[in-house]
């Protein structure tokens, strides 16, 4: 039999009961040497301005006047921004506190709407590039996760996504006692993405699973994300706000959120606005996706054509005005042709992301080597 003391006092316990004494210590002291970094410390990608009213809003303090309220609520959420950072620690875990306890929603999972999404660098051949990890999966408004453990003590990169849909009062990388952290280096000028719910992420099951973040991966760039839900309405103050942003390529993806005659009279003011701002940035106007359903539901189907003949006509009178660097992804092939690639018709699943992804990669490929062209032109 086995004796375990407890102070001055002492019991007889079976083995079983030993064993869970056994790894209650373990499993506390791992915790107790665990060092604590503040994610803020570390470099930050997808948080575009300073004098934020909370440290994950994703857009400045100052906008709370002069965006729409709807804009503004939805702005506090951290899609988008990810903490990339270095360390050689054989663990690593998370620790954040949400702004929202409303973990899920009906069509999307907490592992999207308040997770956490790692990844890691390799340099594998045949294999190399950004490699999902693991998720933090909340239970609480307040979590601790190990996403990583047994690893060999080498340095290497690491990218954490912060949650989709709700937002973020503190997060914290938890290394091995010794083990070194600190922040990337910085990459290139992002890209950044304005539009609706879809850019914002939903239904994605995770934070690593949007388009955006997937492109992000594949070209190796910074990304914001300026999606808002139900909100993507081509508003000028967001593309003053956008132009505050020193982007290689600035991407409009409004339509889910607008009807043709929107579309009509919005469009061309709000990119001759953005030019305006940033000359020469290319532009890439994005049609809306085919709803899964429409060929069995006439109005979905008339609102896919009316709103991208509206979009095709607005880049026409753009381009006739001698604007140039401006793009354009039409909408029939954003999701596929077998109706597989959403949860509701309209919102993609990590398909239907995935399908996105491979749509933008090549316009976007084109877009930032005219950027990149003109950059180191003598």
């Amino acid at each position: 039999m086995t004796t375990l003391l407890r102070g001055p006092m002492s019991f007889r316990a079976t083995p079983i009961l030993a064993m869970l004494a056994a790894i209650l210590v373990v499993h506390t002291s791992s915790f107790s040497e665990t060092n604590w970094t503040d994610a803020n410390d570390l470099l930050v990608e997808g948080r575009a301005f300073e004098e934020r009213k909370a440290p994950w809003d994703r857009l400045p303090a100052r906008a709370e006047d002069l965006v729409r309220p709807p804009v503004w609520g939805n702005s506090r959420h951290s899609a988008g921004i990810a903490i990339r950072f270095l360390s050689d620690s054989p663990s690593i875990e998370v620790r954040w506190k949400l702004t929202g306890d409303r973990l899920e929603m009906k069509h999307m999972p907490a592992t999207g709407v308040s997770g956490v999404d790692l990844y890691v660098r390799t340099n594998l051949p045949g294999n190399s590039g950004w490699r999902w990890v693991g998720n933090g999966r909340p239970s609480a408004v307040e979590n601790q996760k190990r996403l990583a453990s047994g690893l060999e003590p080498v340095t290497r990169e690491w990218m954490l996504y912060l949650p989709l849909y709700n937002g973020v009062e503190s997060i914290e990388i938890g290394t091995a006692e010794g083990a070194f952290v600190g922040p990337a280096e910085m990459r290139s000028r992002p890209i950044v993405f304005y539009g609706t719910s879809i850019t914002h992420g939903a239904c994605a099951s995770r934070p690593g699973m949007t388009h955006a973040a997937i492109l992000g991966r594949r070209l190796d760039v910074p990304i914001v994300n300026l999606g808002f839900s139900g909100s993507g309405t081509l508003d000028m103050e967001i593309a003053d706000l956008m132009s505050e942003i020193d982007a290689s390529v600035y991407v409009i993806d409004c339509l889910p959120n607008l009807g043709g005659s929107q579309v009509a009279e919005r469009a061309v003011p709000f990119v001759r606005r953005l030019r305006s701002l940033r000359p020469g940035v290319p532009i890439i106007l994005v049609e809306d996706r085919t709803y899964a359903d429409a060929m069995f539901n006439a109005s979905k189907a008339n609102r896919n054509r009316e709103s991208r003949a509206a979009l095709k006509a607005a880049h026409d009178t753009l381009v006739a005005e001698g604007f140039d660097r401006i793009f354009y992804i039409e909408g029939a092939g954003l999701l596929g042709d077998d109706g597989e690639a959403t949860v509701d018709s309209s919102h993609p699943t990590d398909l239907g992301f995935m399908r996105h992804a491979d749509a933008f990669e090549p316009v976007l490929r084109s877009a930032r080597a005219e950027a990149t062209s003109e950059e180191t032109a003598p």
